[in-house]
């Protein structure tokens, strides 16, 4: 099963700088361009973007490649108040 994440949660991933961590900033379930290419995206199969903590780079990638950071996502915080 395919990993679910929402916005505002903290992720890790790996690009070719080593590991990178930052925090959803939007979920496709449908097709989307982004930087020149068509990301494929389905509700089965949603595609994340991410902005980089360190460096506020976007990136855009599918659940398998990305891990739950530590802490607790800034949706749960919401909730709290």
């Amino acid at each position: 099963m395919e990993k679910r994440f929402m916005v505002g949660d903290r992720v890790t991933w790996n690009s070719e700088a080593g590991r990178v961590s930052g925090a959803i900033i939007k979920v496709h379930t449908k097709d989307f361009d982004y930087k020149g290419y068509t990301h494929r995206a389905s509700e089965d199969e949603p595609q994340y973007e991410i902005k980089s903590a360190k460096t506020d780079h976007i990136a855009a990638h599918k659940g398998h490649a990305l891990r739950k950071a530590n802490g607790r996502t800034a949706a749960y915080h919401s909730e709290r108040r």
